[in-house]
């Protein structure tokens, strides 16, 4: 939902857009307030901070060359112009492009050359439109419709079509439509919500019973440990499946290596007679013979 704000800002800069709409929404389908400022002053303060915190979108119109300078280096999430009056400037890549590099999208609107209400409008957004694609080589455009009725709609491959005829060609049309579109909501609410607009934790991978055991350890002091059917013990907060999943795990050739000497080094004092692990050390060692009298007999002092 767009609310338009021509000249200077009211000194009340809250949202006459409420947050809980009168009418009844899909649950799919998520609703967006939009500020469009227009710019025609560029001494003028519009105090742009503080309307960006009342609206998901704010997005700048300028109307002369200066304010459209001073656009392309404002803090905003778009730029719309209003393609259907004549400018008496040229489209510059080296201004256009200061905005394109800090992520600031240009908005084509096609409702005012489609329908048939003003021919010299439809006009002057043919030649505007393809003034624009020019300057800014076709990338970080927007293509919506700007109408009230629905009537001034078309489908996506319509819109496409008619941006091939503005001169830009069917990919750059599909993402002026979809990827374009999606991003400036993204950067948007990345601006609002994030920081410094870089980083934003949604979702930290944390399992719910994970969480809760650890928060239950954690009020304790320290950690309890349990102890398993084969003696290891393991922290709390480990789950079955972990543990099951770890003794699962195949050994390596290294630990089987030493697992093999282990139980040859057991073997060899089984058959010797000295005590082992498993035993508990109630093996007693062999006699051995050194009188050759019988293997009965032991070594004298």
């Amino acid at each position: 939902m767009n609310h338009t704000i021509s000249g200077k800002p009211p000194p009340d800069l809250s949202s006459p857009i409420p947050l809980d709409l009168p009418f009844r929404i899909p649950t799919n389908l998520r609703v967006l307030r939009r500020c469009t400022l227009v710019l025609s002053d560029p001494a003028q303060n519009y105090r742009l901070a503080n309307l960006v915190q009342h609206y998901d979108l704010l997005v700048l119109r300028p109307t002369t060359e200066k304010a459209l300078q001073q656009a392309c280096s404002l803090d905003c999430d778009m730029i719309s112009l209003d393609l259907t009056m004549r400018f008496p400037f040229h489209f510059k890549h080296k201004t256009l492009s200061t905005a394109l590099q800090r992520g600031i999208k240009f908005e084509i609107c096609y409702a005012p050359g489609i329908l048939p209400s003003n021919s010299s409008a439809r006009r002057n957004l043919i030649s505007n439109a393809t003034q624009l694609i020019r300057a800014t080589r076709g990338k970080g455009i927007v293509i919506s419709s700007e109408t009230k009725r629905a009537v001034g709609c078309r489908a996506p491959w319509d819109v496409i079509n008619l941006a091939t005829v503005w001169g830009l060609g069917q990919e750059r049309g599909r993402e002026a439509i979809a990827q374009e579109a999606r991003s400036v909501v993204v950067q948007a609410e990345m601006k609002r919500r994030s920081y410094r607009g870089v980083i934003d934790v949604l979702y930290g991978g944390e399992k719910p019973g994970l969480v809760a055991n650890m928060a239950k350890g954690n009020s304790g002091g320290k950690e309890q440990e349990t102890t398993t059917g084969n003696g290891q013990k393991r922290k709390a907060g480990l789950t079955d499946e972990s543990m099951q999943t770890e003794e699962a795990r195949p050994l390596s050739k290294r630990e089987q290596k030493r697992q093999a000497k282990k139980a040859k080094l057991e073997t060899f004092k089984v058959a010797e007679g000295f005590p082992t692990e498993t035993s508990g050390g109630n093996l007693a060692p062999k006699s051995v013979d050194t009188s050759g009298h019988g293997p009965n007999a032991t070594m004298s002092g």
